[in-house]
């Protein structure tokens, strides 16, 4: 009786002994588990993060109210210019209409009177028209993210709002981008840079 008692206390200590290793096993599983996708989560975090937060930028050069040309004979794009006034130099940006026949965007850096880095892009939009616009928004310019092109808009690249290219210079407020006053003179953008200096805030 003693014998059996002693064998069924054994086989109890057994199935306990084999419950534990079973349940130990399976924690560390759920551990593993955890902890490989908190590592996928971090990749992943960090590669969306550390992604370029805007386009490639030309930078705007100086020059007098006779640019200078290339080495190909055409004036460098987004090229600042400076322009007789009546009572003093007024400062433009002239950006070649040629350089935006494609319907690309081509993004522009601006160092304003306080070295304040600005962005804005120029585009000739799907309906022909040549527009530009600050590479920023009332709502997520805090972000310093911009804008990315896709097809004929212009996307928020902090919240994926999308924007047509007929609508920029239209459309102002939220998320549109913010619109800077433009002409054609000839075959050139004219940007004129008080146009960006009053707009420093957003950057």
């Amino acid at each position: 009786m003693r014998g059996k008692q002693r064998q069924n206390t054994q086989s109890r200590e057994q199935k306990r002994a084999l419950f534990r290793t079973a349940g130990g096993r399976s924690g560390t599983r759920k551990l593993t588990a955890i902890i490989v996708f908190g590592v996928a989560a971090l990749v992943v975090y960090a590669a969306f993060s550390s992604s370029p937060s805007s386009e490639p930028a030309t930078t705007a050069v100086v020059q007098s109210s006779q640019p200078q040309q290339t080495a190909a004979g055409s004036q460098s794009a987004g090229a600042l210019r400076e322009t007789a006034g009546h009572e003093a130099a007024e400062k433009e940006i002239a950006v070649p209409v040629a350089d935006l026949k494609d319907g690309r965007a081509k993004f522009f850096k601006y160092t304003a009177t306080d070295q304040k880095e600005m962005r804005f892009f120029a585009i000739r939009s799907s309906d022909g028209v040549y527009r530009a616009a600050l590479d920023a928004c009332d709502v997520c310019y805090r972000e310093k993210r911009g804008y990315v092109q896709d097809g004929d808009d212009m996307v928020c690249r902090k919240c994926g709002q999308r924007f047509h290219s007929a609508l920029v210079n239209e459309v102002t407020g939220g998320c549109n981008p913010v619109a800077i006053a433009r002409e054609v003179a000839g075959d050139k953008l004219i940007i004129k840079t008080t146009e960006l200096e009053s707009r420093k805030a957003f950057f």
